[in-house]
């Protein structure tokens, strides 16, 4: 049973990503790690090739502004990983997703338990959203609870849609047609994913959502997030837990100025409506799932 992590990169310090705890908080793990170095400019790639050259292999890529449209250049890229592992198992983590050192035996103990089970052919994780600083979680009906990051690597299983998650398809050339792949079967692995895709200074914030649209929206403009406030959010709440190891040196140096005030939160009005609803319930109503759950 091999296991094999796969991601990708673009400029990751420019972006403020923490692409490199979230590598090295998979690396324990994994038997290799391929990650798809998009052209950067900043030492992304130096620094990686300095974190574990016996388990690290680089593949470098160009990023094509064709396929900027709906963010099909991150499938793109994430596909380009994927294509160059070699295990039994893909475990995908992003540049701004960190595993917790405590939650690694409980994923390895789920692979060996259902590595036989071939209707099991993938699993999902719990995500962590964090917001404004290191010590607040968003936990609106606006973010996504579950991700599937680990799957079967049977090289029918591609990137879906921007590669927030993944599909299997009947054959590579009718995904590139645009066929729209099944939804993997998977069971849920309590091991939450620390998202920190919220926690850049406002100012890398800005640039980092502008190129975000930028890759998904030919008609960006360059002020679209020149207002940008962490403020603005429906909900977030305190964060009670613990941060992976890896993200200490990070946590630390932060500058801790955001407080976030429920006087000031944005909610859309459906959202507003459904918030209290679900909460009551205990799900969300009308949840997208990318993936068919064993229960």
């Amino acid at each position: 049973m091999k296991i094999s992590g796969f991601s990708y990169v673009r400029n990751g310090f420019e972006y403020g990503y923490p692409f490199m705890e979230a590598v090295q908080s998979v690396l324990p793990v994994c038997d290799e790690f391929v990650m798809a170095v998009g052209d950067s400019t900043d030492g992304t790639r130096e620094a990686l090739t300095k974190l574990d050259p016996q388990k690290i292999r680089i593949i470098d890529t160009t990023w094509d502004m064709k396929l900027r449209e709906g963010g099909k250049v991150f499938a793109q890229q994430a596909n380009t990983a994927l294509d160059n592992i070699t295990g039994d198992w893909a475990f995908h983590i992003q540049a701004d997703e960190v595993m917790h050192e405590d939650d690694l035996p409980k994923i390895t103990a789920a692979i060996k338990q259902h590595n036989d089970d071939k209707q099991v052919e993938g699993f999902i994780f719990p995500f962590l959203h964090f917001w404004g600083s290191y010590h607040y979680i968003r936990t609106s009906r606006r973010v996504h609870k579950h991700e599937i990051r680990i799957f079967r690597n049977d090289k029918l299983v591609r990137s879906y849609a921007d590669s927030q998650g993944f599909r299997k398809y009947s054959s590579i050339e009718a995904y590139e047609h645009g066929e729209k792949g099944e939804k993997l079967t998977v069971k849920k692995i309590d091991a939450p994913v620390y998202h920190y895709n919220g926690v850049r200074s406002d100012k890398v914030q800005k640039k980092k959502m502008h190129t975000f649209d930028f890759l998904h929206n030919a008609e960006t403009t360059e002020n679209d997030y020149s207002h940008f406030d962490y403020q603005n959010v429906d909900r977030v709440e305190l964060f009670k837990g613990t941060h992976p190891a890896v993200m200490q040196e990070k946590v630390s140096a932060a500058a801790d100025d955001f407080v976030f005030d429920p006087a000031k939160s944005v909610w859309k009005t459906k959202d507003k409506i459904m918030q209290p609803i679900e909460d009551v319930l205990g799900f969300k109503i009308g949840e997208y799932k990318n993936y068919k759950l064993l229960r």
